[in-house]
């Protein structure tokens, strides 16, 4: 049977076999076109669901190649091991490997060592390992540093829990961080009960390095302090995980007398004040008393209910041991004392630094009423 076809006349209607037919004309219902009051809320969602899929689809990704790189590194291992290969068997091996698969940029000889490496730093299999969970520019970083077991895994593990850049994992690892980690002289175990004290320890460095202020040559409080917040994304990550800024030269008034704490912080993660005192010269014992007054006049006017105690941590320029120990041992705040550094400085620099007498003389000047930051 023949096709009856559809005509259009000159007016655009449409005929079928002889018979006028009405154009379609589309529904409409206001409904359809009315946005919901909440589509916004439901937009937002969906997006982040996407992106959420997004994220868990590249670490899936991640996964698998990371497993890849370490079985291969095994394999290598093994063979050679076993086997006795050589480095001229590796070379051809990443040959055939790029004939083979020539997009994947992975395979190249000096990664196939790495793999090796990788393997033999790691000899038990990785998928429920932090290191399992970093990509595989961190993985190189570790290898390179030729970190000790315990280290590889710490770094590991922290670069994995904060989320931390392949270039904030190298600063972290050039800067001792682990060795620095809770090693400030402290009376946390007396004044804070566990595990509150453990935690607290751990954010106490000691010494913390400044290297990045690029400082050098004479320096008082107050330009310490200005360099500090000058560059208060440094400041943090030097600091650690959890820290926020609150305030430099923070103000408070005790019946008609004036007082200004260098820098506070809240640390979000232990839901406390940390009160920071800098000075640039030794330490001296009265610096443990006045920063015990300031972390009682925080913890009094500031701390909430929810909040856990307002520690201290005093940073110096130098300090002796047994003489901060005396000073906290009869201390009733929490606090910490630690040094700074600026040992990455070019020798000639680190020669030019003053000794701690005129540093000390140097604090004379500071003028607390520049640029403070006032509660209240």
């Amino acid at each position: 049977m023949a096709p009856v076809p559809v005509v259009l006349d000159d007016g655009g209607e449409a005929s079928f076999a002889g018979h006028q037919v009405d154009r379609m004309k589309p529904m409409t219902d206001s409904g359809d076109l009315a946005i919901p009051d909440d589509y916004g809320l439901l937009l937002d969602s969906l997006k982040e669901r996407v992106r959420s899929a997004q994220a868990q689809a590249r670490r899936t990704v991640n996964t698998q190649l990371i497993s890849l790189y370490w079985s291969i590194g095994q394999d290598i291992l093994t063979r050679q091991e076993m086997d006795g290969w050589g480095s001229g068997v590796i070379d051809r091996l990443a040959q055939d490997l790029h004939t083979e698969f020539p997009d994947m940029k992975g395979l190249s000889r000096s990664n196939l060592f790495y793999m090796r490496g990788f393997a033999a730093a790691w000899p038990e299999p990785i998928v429920q390992q932090a290191v399992g969970q970093l990509p595989w520019g961190h993985i190189t970083v570790l290898l390179d540093k030729k970190l000790g077991h315990d280290a590889r895994n710490w770094y590991a593990a922290a670069a994995v829990e904060h989320g931390w850049s392949r270039n904030v994992l190298m600063n972290m690892i050039m800067s001792k961080t682990l060795e620095r980690s809770g090693a400030a002289p402290s009376n946390f175990t007396r004044q804070l009960a566990a595990p509150a004290s453990e935690l607290a320890q751990q954010m106490a460095k000691d010494p913390y390095n400044f290297e990045f202020l690029g400082l050098s040559g004479e320096v008082a409080e107050r330009e310490l302090e200005n360099a500090l917040t000058g560059r208060i994304t440094e400041t943090l990550q030097e600091l650690g995980p959890g820290f926020s800024f609150v305030g430099r030269q923070v103000h408070f008034e005790v019946d008609g007398d004036d007082y200004y704490v260098d820098l506070l912080f809240f640390h979000i993660e232990q839901l406390r004040y940390v009160v920071i005192e800098l000075k640039t010269g030794k330490f001296q014992p009265e610096y443990a008393g006045k920063l015990n007054f300031y972390v009682a006049l925080v913890d009094d006017e500031l701390r909430r209910e929810d909040h856990n105690e307002t520690i201290g941590i005093l940073i110096c320029g130098t300090k002796n041991d047994r003489s901060v120990r005396y000073s906290l041992g009869r201390s009733t705040s929490p606090m910490a004392v630690a040094a700074y550094t600026y040992d990455k400085l070019p020798a000639a620099e680190q020669q030019a630094l003053p000794a701690e007498g005129p540093l000390v003389a140097a604090l004379e000047w500071t003028d607390p009423s520049e640029g403070d930051f006032r509660l209240g």
